[in-house]
């Protein structure tokens, strides 16, 4: 017979590697945030400065909030994979029931889906914007020589 649930000391095995994860993300979304804190401060100290210093720092600071916005989404998924472990439902695949590998868990410690539900999952369509009405060229067309 099947495990239905992983018991609970595997739980609290699982709440440990959590909890150091969700401890270490912290800490770099702090990390992050402080690093966006000095660029914006560093940016209103030189106002009226050269054009490119401003671009290159408006991409820092946009290329750290996305990286902050990923931080927040992985410590929310640690949160709610703890929230699961308190309700005894963590480690169970929410497409087959299953009980998730235990490696797999460990590696992915947020992880909701078993290998082999991840495998059977259809990639959707690319968004709107990223696919082309008309192509570029047609079997008619000459390509245009490479300078």
């Amino acid at each position: 017979m099947s495990k239905t649930r992983y018991s609970d000391e595997e739980l609290m095995e699982f709440k440990k590697v959590i909890d150091e994860k969700l401890e270490l993300s912290k800490s770099e979304l702090a990390g992050i945030e402080q690093q966006m804190m000095e660029l914006r401060d560093n940016m209103a100290d030189e106002q009226g400065g050269d054009w490119f210093d401003d671009s290159s720092i408006h991409t820092e600071i946009e290329f750290l909030t996305k990286m902050a916005e990923r931080q927040r989404q992985f410590i929310q998924s640690l949160e709610m994979a703890l929230v699961r472990i308190k309700n005894k439902s963590y480690g169970i695949c929410t497409v087959t029931g299953e009980l998730i590998d235990k490696q797999r868990l460990l590696l992915v410690p947020h992880a909701t889906k078993s290998v082999k539900a991840k495998e059977n999952e259809q990639p959707g369509p690319p968004p709107q914007d990223m696919r082309s009405e008309t192509p570029l060229y047609t079997s008619d067309d000459e390509v245009p020589p490479i300078d």
